[in-house]
């Protein structure tokens, strides 16, 4: 039964995208670029975010995010339409979930429009806004649909390419977060699907908010 209802949310994702057209991201620079992998630095943002107990990636990310369809939707206290936007992030705690497997955490950004002041979300969804600090980001690109039995594997390549570089202790000691994997396509979209997987690191010779650094913005 849960798959026949989020084959409805994701016809409903689609009809959503199409008649918005072009969606917002959050902004970044690009401040050190590999052939496997680019240090990217973010900007201070709100999300709302929905966390998932589910043992499966996969289901914990449909779980999520039916939630937070509900929200953008109108199941608001403000009766707010939210715009789709990209990524949907889901993050990865290991060990934090049932059976000590991984928690989750799918986190949808807010438009521009809502920053500053996100419409509440009806307290059934259990959602909660959370604000992102400025930061920096290790990512690797890579396609096709993420899956269960890939997000682990492309997840250890990032790990390996960030230990053969200048990065190799950057890691992040403050964050919880194992992982992120940020896919930017709808579910019925097949060919040139992009995902990314993201691992937080310090880069303290850059700390600073005011103003993006690097070589290209998106």
């Amino acid at each position: 039964m849960w798959k026949q209802g989020l084959v409805c949310v994701a016809i409903n994702v689609i009809c959503f995208v199409s008649v918005c057209g072009a969606i917002e991201s959050p902004q970044y620079s690009v401040v050190h670029l590999e052939s496997d992998f680019e240090i990217r630095f973010y900007m201070r943002s709100v999300w709302m975010s929905a966390s998932a107990q589910d043992i499966s990636f996969e289901k914990a990310t449909w779980n999520g995010f039916h939630r937070l369809f509900q929200y953008i939707q109108g199941a608001n206290l403000n009766f707010s339409r939210i715009a789709m936007t990209s990524p949907v992030l889901t993050s990865i705690v290991t060990g934090a979930g049932p059976l000590h497997s991984s928690a989750y955490f799918v986190n949808f950004y807010l438009p521009v429009k809502f920053q500053a002041s996100p419409p509440l979300p009806l307290p059934e969804l259990h959602l909660k806004p959370y604000k992102w600090d400025c930061h920096y980001v290790a990512v690797r690109k890579f396609s096709g649909f993420a899956r269960d039995d890939n997000i682990v594997k492309e997840a250890e390549k990032l790990a390996t390419s960030l230990s053969r570089s200048p990065w190799a202790n950057a890691t992040s000691s403050k964050s919880p977060l194992a992982y992120s994997i940020a896919q930017y396509n709808s579910p019925f979209r097949i060919f040139g699907r992009r995902n990314e997987v993201w691992v937080d690191i310090e880069v303290p010779e850059l700390d600073g908010c005011d103003e993006l650094v690097g070589v290209a913005a998106y």
